[in-house]
């Protein structure tokens, strides 16, 4: 686990203020809020390292931060650190959501962040699992893995589930019927609740899994060590598991959500794709269908010489 950026006291302070604000005022998840704190932390490290003219002695304050300064952690973070344009945005606009608030809080007398412009970022469709990578993880999951565990893999395939919403699922949440089923996600993204439908597939695996469930279990996906719901994080280690003894690399659960995306892109309409994955815009849901980057390298092998 990566080590926190030392920072001065007073930094922390700073920090913790708008963190504490936050989680007071907003309805927002603790990766969030870690999130939020450790893009701060490093600028604050940055800047107490940086400190042009006063030999790395001075302590973060809001107030001693001019545009000039963010423009010159900006380039740290492109030019010397080679962070890609995603992760630099995020933390620019961490900044500028923390500056905001210092303005309407009357800690700064102006939004030095607002004139800075985020990197350009170049849209590329996220990685497609191919037909042998799919069909080898559910092999490997039928072979070595439990019932929850193949269930998970399965339902994910074909409802295109978010994590959060598969470790979120409640049995009531499930409604099967002879030829038609569906999931009801209560907290999707920003809170938002829709009906995704099940087809024949997830049907045929769901529904005798909930028949082994024990009586008067709440959860979908019971942790097997607590009882309680399925962590995003022990998600993310069946993930690991499954994919290691598939011999499969670099593929999360997020993966199958995007296989969901791109195999229901060739045959259905994206505004309703994009009702069933819950996007708020059809600009997310055609990211299924602009080229890979392995698209890509196909289309500029066809002039090689070679």
């Amino acid at each position: 686990m990566p080590k926190s950026p030392a920072i001065s006291v007073q930094a922390a302070d700073f920090i913790n203020d708008f963190i504490k604000n936050l989680a007071d005022t907003e309805d927002l998840g603790g990766k969030t809020l870690n999130e939020y704190a450790s893009d701060l932390k490093d600028f604050a490290h940055w800047f107490e390292e940086w400190s042009p003219g006063k030999n790395g002695a001075a302590a973060f304050s809001p107030e001693e931060i001019t545009t000039p300064t963010i423009v010159h952690y900006r380039d740290n973070l492109q030019n010397d650190r080679c962070l890609k344009p995603a992760t630099i945005n995020r933390r620019l606009n961490t900044l500028k959501r923390y500056f905001n608030w210092a303005l309407n809080k009357g800690v700064i007398a102006c939004d030095c962040s607002k004139p800075v412009k985020l990197i350009p970022e170049e849209k590329t469709s996220p990685r497609q699992l191919t037909d042998k990578e799919e069909a080898a993880l559910v092999s490997t999951a039928e072979k070595h893995g439990t019932a929850r565990d193949r269930t998970i893999i399965i339902v994910m395939l074909h409802t295109g589930l978010r994590s959060m919403e598969i470790c979120g699922l409640k049995v009531a949440d499930v409604s099967i019927n002879k030829r038609s089923g569906l999931i009801t996600v209560r907290s999707g993204k920003r809170n938002k609740q829709r009906e995704v439908p099940i087809n024949a597939t997830a049907r045929t695996v769901l529904n005798p899994y909930i028949d082994s469930l024990p009586s008067g279990c709440e959860c979908l996906f019971p942790s097997g060590k607590t009882g309680q719901k399925l962590t995003e994080r022990a998600l993310r280690h069946l993930m690991e598991k499954y994919t290691a003894l598939a011999g499969l690399k670099g593929v999360s659960a997020h993966d199958l959500r995007h296989r969901f995306g791109y195999v229901m892109s060739g045959k259905t309409p994206l505004h309703r794709l994009a009702q069933i994955m819950g996007h708020d815009s059809l600009n997310t849901t055609m990211i299924y269908t602009q080229a890979t980057q392995a698209d890509l390298q196909s289309e500029v092998e066809k002039i090689a010489w070679q």
